[in-house]
């Protein structure tokens, strides 16, 4: 079958169970791939969002994830920042170990580990809002996240 998930939309539109999952297919960022494409051609990130596909439809849960944002284009972040919210907002736990300002400027908790990395880390030095991270005298990350969100504190979750 040689159609993307829009296109099979339409020919399945009365087929509930199909476009449910057409439907989380598109809301995971995956639109554009082949229905019926070898998983052996997905990148590692592409396989990470099919798996997300197929748990956006059960309840509950916690889910970790270990820099989900490396190699990804600004607009896949969006999309992935988007796709944590909707697993939040669907009462799953998300945990994310991130380095990515974006990221941290839109969760609802943070817990900075440091003060160096390795050997030299893993107190916790930091615990609290994104917004907190901007005063806070402990935090590492803070003063790179005031630089990044300047003037936009609307961005920054208390």
């Amino acid at each position: 079958m040689n159609m993307r998930p829009q296109e099979v939309l339409q020919v399945f539109k009365h087929q509930t169970k199909i476009v449910n999952a057409l439907t989380r297919l598109i809301q995971v960022g995956l639109g554009y791939i082949q229905i019926g494409q070898r998983l052996s051609t997905l990148s590692g990130g592409e396989r990470q969002r099919l798996k997300l596909a197929a748990e956006l439809e059960r309840s509950g849960g916690i889910y970790v994830f270990d820099e989900p944002t490396s190699g990804l284009h600004m607009a896949d972040v969006e999309r992935l920042l988007e796709l944590f919210t909707l697993l939040a907002d669907q009462g799953k736990t998300v945990i994310i170990v991130e380095h990515n300002l974006e990221m941290i400027a839109n969760a609802d908790h943070v817990i900075e580990m440091g003060p160096g990395a390795g050997k030299h880390g893993g107190k916790i030095i930091y615990q609290g809002p994104p917004l907190g991270m901007l005063t806070s005298a402990t935090s590492v990350t803070g003063p790179f996240l005031k630089e990044q969100v300047s003037g936009k504190h609307e961005l920054l979750r208390a």
